[in-house]
């Protein structure tokens, strides 16, 4: 098995407009780790999903989706007292979607530690996935979280952590305590610029006092702030931060004092949301293949750009064949 996740995956209702005034509803399935999941799966690469759904129609959906995307589900666990998370996805022009989540009390914020180490030890993966999404649900879906971290140390695998912060669900101190303690387990970090400060010592608030001369960090050549932050994370045993920049592209620092930076490749669609777990997926392929950092950047934003021109998190991310395409 290449890799190894699980989260929550939800059941959503992407609304045509705003939602107060009613209208037509698209029915689809969404989560950070599951679309990950299924762009990786269309890469070519053996994934296994450990999520856990309600005893529901909506988790019936949710596992069927992934089956039909090749992704292994027969780890994942069906709970009679939980019913599978919703969301309602509003489109807010210009370009933003809003997120409405009903996911309280839901089968995911319940999955059991021992079914994730059960899982896990089945087939031990090449490399762990885990977003920030995770630890925000409950206890108990953050004690599976810190146990796969234990387990992903066991048996040397890989690990890919993205922040991936929704504050809709936990406050950034609280992210801040899980987060910097996970960090430095990280191979792979993937955050956004703001998202890196959750990740140290210092908290959300980041460190305090000058910044001091960085030299050229941000795509516009202008010190920002992010290139200490990376570097520091670097410094506390992180192998190396990937900070997605929006409409700038992304930025990889790894050890040595490297920097490379990729432009992003083409606008969003309308309704077309966090094509960052294609940019993911597109990475962590490369990763498993083992190509240059150089080239693991360029199918991350070509990964990204196919699922950016796409309404859905998901749906438009390509197949290894599609990333011979040209994409802007």
């Amino acid at each position: 098995m290449s890799v190894f996740t699980f989260g929550e995956t939800v059941l959503a209702l992407r609304g045509s407009g705003p939602l107060g005034l009613g209208g037509a509803m698209d029915v689809t399935v969404t989560g950070a780790e599951s679309n990950v999941a299924t762009g990786l799966a269309r890469l070519g690469h053996q994934v296994r999903w450990a999520g856990a759904v309600g005893a529901d129609e909506a988790g019936e959906l949710v596992l069927r989706t992934l089956r039909a995307e090749g992704v292994d589900v027969s780890a994942a666990s069906r709970d009679e007292g939980a019913p599978t998370g919703l969301v309602l996805l509003e489109p807010r022009p210009p370009g933003l979607t809003r997120a409405h989540p009903y996911r309280t009390g839901s089968a995911a914020s319940r999955i059991r530690a021992c079914a994730i180490a059960e899982a896990f030890a089945a087939a031990p993966p090449t490399l762990l996935h885990l977003t920030g999404i995770t630890p925000a649900l409950g206890r108990s879906a953050q004690s599976a979280a810190c146990l796969a971290l234990q387990l992903a140390a066991e048996h040397s695998a890989m690990v890919c952590l993205d922040v991936n912060h929704r504050p809709e669900l936990w406050s950034s101190r609280d992210a801040a305590e899980v987060l910097r303690e996970w960090a430095p387990r990280a191979d792979v970090l993937v955050a956004t610029e703001d998202e890196l400060a959750l990740c140290l010592p210092e908290g959300p608030e980041g460190p305090e006092g000058p910044e001091g001369p960085e030299g050229p960090e941000g795509p516009e050549g202008t010190p920002d702030g992010t290139g200490r932050r990376a570097r520091e994370l670097l410094a506390l045993g992180v192998g190396e931060v990937v900070v997605r920049r929006g409409a700038a592209g992304a930025t990889v620092y790894a050890a040595q004092g490297r920097l490379l930076h990729r432009p992003a490749r083409a606008p969003r669609a309308p309704g077309a949301a966090w094509a960052g777990d294609a940019f993911v997926a597109g990475y962590l392929s490369g990763l498993l293949d083992g190509v240059p950092t150089a080239a693991r950047l360029e199918r991350a934003t070509a990964a990204e750009a196919f699922a950016a021109a796409s309404p859905g998190d998901w749906e438009g991310t390509p197949t290894r064949a599609e990333l011979a395409l040209p994409t802007g």
